[in-house]
């Protein structure tokens, strides 16, 4: 098959799919090694953004999924007569934030690192797709594990885990001292305090 129509046909697979698909089933797909199909996705990346269109492609981990460009959000839910979501609450900001950075955990860590029950939170945030079962610990009663979905990059906009802000305790000690080594008296972003990723 022709470059070109290799091309189309990697952009009618993303869009018929609707929700993200491996890079990997693409390639199986068309016959193509998995390299050169990431290759062609990345391109259609950079045609879209260049041509400025009302939808783009983006890459969530190893798959790809066609999406609506945000500034044109508000129009989209009037047609489609949908209700904006309902912010997530502070606890749940935590239990996100504790989970995303420290991914795969079970419930029972995020309990212990917040220091309340996190069983209604944990079950709201996989409700809304933004965590999911990761597998189970060996451990007795093997709890389950939970991490992030492609739906939380799409959400924060990124493309992988690793895009996540440090978090304050990976800067240099030389940060958190002044000259004649006293702790400093600043107190930390609101949005460092409450666990929030972004």
């Amino acid at each position: 098959m022709e470059e070109r129509k290799l091309k189309s046909a990697v952009e009618a697979i993303i869009f018929a799919c609707g929700s993200p698909v491996d890079v990997s089933r693409i390639a199986q797909a068309l016959g193509i090694e998995q390299s050169r199909a990431a290759a062609i996705c990345d391109e259609l990346i950079s045609e879209y953004a260049e041509s400025e269109r009302g939808i783009r492609i983006v890459k969530l981990n190893d798959s790809y999924q066609m999406c609506s460009v945000e500034e044109f959000a508000e129009p989209i839910r009037t047609v489609m007569d949908l209700r904006r979501n309902t912010p997530l609450s502070q606890a749940a900001s935590e239990v996100l934030a504790v989970i995303a950075y420290n991914q795969p955990v079970t419930k029972a860590f995020v309990e212990q690192v917040r220091g309340v029950d996190c069983s209604g939170v944990v079950s709201s945030l996989v409700a809304r797709q933004l965590i999911e079962e990761k597998g189970r610990l060996e451990l007795p009663g093997r709890p389950l594990l939970y991490g992030t979905t492609e739906h939380f990059l799409r959400c924060f906009n990124i493309t992988s885990i690793d895009e996540l802000p440090p978090l304050p305790n990976d800067e240099e000690d030389s940060d958190t001292e002044n000259d004649d080594g006293k702790e400093k008296n600043d107190s930390p972003d609101e949005s460092v305090k409450s666990g929030e990723p972004l």
